[in-house]
C-alpha cells in the first residue's frame, strides 16, 4: 500500500480538474499558484497514485435521444458474494446502465438507467433486468428532472493540515 501525502496545493489540483478536466495546464499551475512543470508532475502522481481515475467529457443524454432516465431498485434472490458479483458483471454489459451501487437494506442494488422513451426502457426491464438470473424483484422510479449534477466529491483546499491517505 502507498502511502500519499496531499498538500494544499494537490487538493487544489484535484478540485479544479474535477470542475473542468480539459484545463490546460498552464491555467491549473496559475490556480495553484505553482510553475507549469511541477504542476504537471503533480498530476502525474496523482494520477499514479489512483486519485486521478479517468478524463471525459459530459455529454447531453437528451442531444442523442436518450430522453428517460430511471433508477431501478433490484432484489436479489440471493445475496451471496458469488451471486452479487455474478449480477455486477451482468449489469457491466448493459450500456444503458450507467451506474450500479449494491445498497444496505431491502433493496440490494440501485441501477440508474437511460432510455429513449419509456418503451425503450419497458424492453430493457422485461427482456434484460427482470430476466436475468437471481432478480427477485425491480421497482423502477422515472425521474422527472435533474436538479443538480456534480460528478466527484467535495474537495476542502483551504482548510486543515495536509493529509497523508493510504493507497
Amino acid at each position: 500500500m502507498q502511502r500519499v501525502k496531499l498538500d494544499r496545493i494537490d487538493r487544489r489540483i484535484l478540485r479544479d480538474l474535477q470542475d473542468d478536466g480539459r484545463m490546460t495546464n498552464v491555467e491549473l499551475a496559475r490556480r495553484a499558484g505553482i510553475s507549469a512543470p511541477p504542476c504537471l508532475r503533480r498530476v502525474r502522481a496523482l494520477e499514479e497514485a489512483g486519485y486521478i481515475r479517468g478524463y471525459h467529457a459530459n455529454v447531453d443524454p437528451h442531444a442523442l435521444g436518450y430522453n428517460v432516465t430511471v433508477f431501478a431498485q433490484v432484489g436479489l434472490n440471493s445475496q451471496a458474494e458469488a451471486d452479487l458479483r455474478a449480477f455486477e458483471a451482468l449489469v457491466n454489459g448493459w450500456e444503458q446502465v450507467r451506474e450500479c451501487h449494491m445498497l444496505a437494506g431491502e433493496t440490494d442494488f440501485l441501477l440508474k438507467v437511460v432510455a429513449k422513451d419509456w418503451d425503450d426502457y419497458q424492453r430493457f426491464l422485461t427482456t434484460r433486468l427482470t430476466a436475468a438470473p437471481n432478480v427477485a424483484h425491480v421497482k423502477s422510479a422515472l425521474a422527472i428532472r435533474t436538479g443538480k449534477l456534480k460528478p466527484g466529491v467535495p474537495i476542502d483546499t483551504e482548510e486543515g493540515p495536509d493529509v497523508i491517505f493510504d493507497k
